[in-house]
């Protein structure tokens, strides 16, 4: 079976997470049906993403990961909305933004995409780049005073993407460091054609 046809199903069935659809037959099956006539055409568009074909083994080896990634992150969107919801009630919980440079295991580009989206449809924290030369994500989070906290089920998405898209590394390979940068810093990615003190600049870094 050809993988775009996998990943415009998969698509569909997103689309009725974002959608809230009511529990009934009639609804779920026309939001479903509407799900596919966008997410097809979609992954035929963008089907050099995937390779030419997948295994009916490896769908059903993969397909309990992928519940899983929408459980886990379902129940992220849920926290978070709860947590940002907060935050705007009572002004006086502190919002401290960071910049959160996260290394990503998952190598693929419909791999490191899928994380990066998880990531920006999560109140609270959004995925302001990817730096390809070191494979990671530039995350901007609400409050930063705990990044480790915040990565964590960034990692355990990761966990399941890793088997989800038959990616090289494993769930048992170790997850690289992140680096946080200073407060009130939302850096972009590093630049080379960025001139330095010596090459020109006024010397403090402006």
């Amino acid at each position: 079976m050809r993988r775009w046809v996998v990943a415009g199903v998969v698509f569909a069935l997103i689309w009725l997470f974002v959608r809230g659809v009511e529990l009934a037959v009639d609804a779920v099956v026309g939001e479903f049906l509407i799900g596919l006539a966008v997410g097809v055409p979609v992954a035929y568009l963008f089907r050099r993403l995937y390779s030419e074909g997948i295994e009916l083994g490896d769908i059903l080896h993969s397909l309990p990961y992928a519940v899983l990634y929408v459980l886990v992150f379902l129940r992220e969107v849920v926290v978070a909305n709860v947590d940002v919801a907060y935050r705007v009630l009572a002004p006086d919980q502190p919002i401290e933004p960071q910049v959160i440079f996260v290394p990503l295991r998952v190598q693929t580009d419909l791999g490191v995409t899928t994380i990066a989206n998880s990531i920006t449809i999560t109140p609270g924290t959004i995925t302001l780049d990817h730096d390809s030369e070191e494979n990671a994500l530039y995350v901007h989070v609400i409050d930063g005073r705990n990044p480790q906290e915040i990565v964590e089920p960034i990692r355990t998405w990761e966990d399941y993407a890793l088997v989800i898209f038959d990616e090289p590394l494993s769930r048992s390979d170790p997850a690289p460091d992140i680096a946080v940068h200073p407060e009130d810093r939302n850096p972009p990615p590093p630049a080379d054609d960025k001139p330095s003190p010596e090459e020109g600049g006024d010397g403090d870094g402006r």
